[in-house]
This record gives structure tokens, C-alpha cells and sequence, in this order.
């Protein structure tokens, strides 16, 4: 079993705690060459997918286009969520704060930061890169502090871990209403995309707008319809 860090925005991270989001789709880097049009995993349980199609350089004969791996890993493997948050000081003890629902993580009561004695470690290397110095109540309110990138959370920080339950390869408008709702979307997101999902004048469920609305809020591209990783998974708390 490996563990490897995967990026979540604010709304997604709420959609994970709350269970409402199981899977995500990434896009595969670098994109096939190929006009490919059919994908299998390899047997030997590498966690690597071979896409295949017809290539014009041939006349049309079939090729492969190559080995692709999956960056996040293969079923029974873990992804741990990395998110926005911040070191605060909660009256006085550590504290971690997390932006997406202003959660906040007393380090005081979790039992690795104690010594023999049931104190805090304050030499814990852990802690020790971060001043703890901002309250917490002044974070939140955007009076003092910073919050820090979701990229620099280290992993003793994260709350959310998760165990891959299966990974496929699928084009990105191949999606389903159930898979856009097990994607985090919800009756709020639909509305906020309703006028400029890019697939709003497709006739597509309203969920799939809201996800084609998401997707193309992330950077991603909707209309190019790229070769996805579809990775499914459950949360684990240990």
C-alpha cells in the first residue's frame, strides 16, 4: 500500500467530510497522440493503462499509444488530502485551522504531540517550522495571520485520508448524473453554474452542468473532452 497527496478545493473538502464525494476525475498528462478510442490496465498489477486507436500516420492502422500510469495510485492504496489552512494559537495552545469550514485541530489533545508527562511537546519537529502566534478568532476573520497553500500542507496536517477503491480511464463528458453527484455536486453548485456551464446548451442532466460548471471553474476544459483518471474511493480514519 503506497500514500500519495492529492490537492481538494474548499468545496470539495466539505463534499468529502460530509461523504458526499467518492470519486474525482483528473486529467491524464500528457494526453494520448493518438486518436485513441480503447484503454486496459495491464494484468500484472503495475497500475499502468495502455490506450490504443487508429493512427493517421499509418492509414488508419490500429496502434498503441503507450503506457500510462495512474499518479494516483491503484485500488487498496491512500490518498491524503491536502487542503488550505493555518497554525493558530487557541488561548494559548497550538492549533491548526483549516479554511474550508473554519474547523480547528487543538494540538494539545492529540496524544502524539504529548511527552512522558502528558505536556506538549513543544520540540516537536512537527511544530516547530510554525509560529503558532495568529489567534485563531483573528484568522477566521481575516483581521491577522495568513492562510497557507493547500501545496505546502505537510502531511501530519491533513484530516483527510482516503483508500482507493478503483481507477478507470473515461472521457470527461462520459459522465453520469450519478457520477456527477458522487463527483460533490449538489443542488447549490447547479444553480451557481446554471448560466454559464459550458454544457448548458446540451441536453444533459442539471447535475452534469454543475460538474461541466466545476470542472471548467478549476482551469480544466470542458469542450476539449479530455482522457480522465476516474479514481473512486472511501474515507478511512486511520
Amino acid at each position: 500500500m503506497k500514500e500519495r497527496p492529492i490537492l481538494f478545493n474548499a468545496p470539495m473538502v466539505r463534499a468529502v467530510l460530509a461523504d458526499q464525494k467518492t470519486v474525482t476525475r483528473r486529467m491524464i498528462k500528457p494526453q494520448p497522440t493518438l486518436d485513441t478510442d480503447e484503454w486496459v490496465v495491464d494484468a500484472g498489477g503495475t497500475g499502468k493503462w495502455m490506450g490504443s486507436g487508429p493512427s493517421p500516420a499509418t492509414g488508419g492502422t490500429r496502434q498503441t499509444w503507450g503506457w500510462a500510469t495512474c499518479p494516483y495510485g491503484q485500488p487498496g492504496d491512500r490518498l491524503w488530502g491536502r487542503e488550505t489552512w493555518s497554525d493558530v494559537n487557541l488561548q494559548g495552545a497550538p492549533g491548526i485551522a483549516y479554511r474550508a469550514d473554519d474547523d480547528i485541530r487543538d494540538l494539545m489533545e492529540d496524544e502524539s504531540f504529548l511527552d512522558e508527562r502528558g505536556a506538549f511537546n513543544y520540540d516537536d519537529p512537527r511544530s516547530k517550522p510554525y509560529p503558532f502566534s495568529c489567534w485563531s478568532e483573528d484568522l477566521i476573520a481575516g483581521t491577522e495571520g495568513r492562510w497557507r497553500p493547500s501545496i505546502h500542507m505537510p502531511r501530519w496536517v491533513c484530516r483527510i485520508l482516503l483508500e482507493i477503491t478503483d481507477v478507470r480511464v473515461e472521457r470527461l463528458q462520459d459522465i453520469s448524473g450519478d457520477q456527477a453527484e458522487a463527483e460533490g455536486v449538489d443542488a447549490a453548485m447547479c444553480q451557481q453554474y446554471l448560466e454559464t456551464s459550458p454544457s448548458r446548451f446540451e441536453c444533459k442532466e442539471a447535475v452534469i452542468h454543475g460538474f461541466a460548471g466545476l470542472w471548467q471553474s478549476t482551469g480544466g476544459n470542458w469542450d476539449e473532452n479530455p482522457w480522465v483518471w476516474v479514481v473512486e474511493f472511501k474515507r478511512v480514519t486511520s
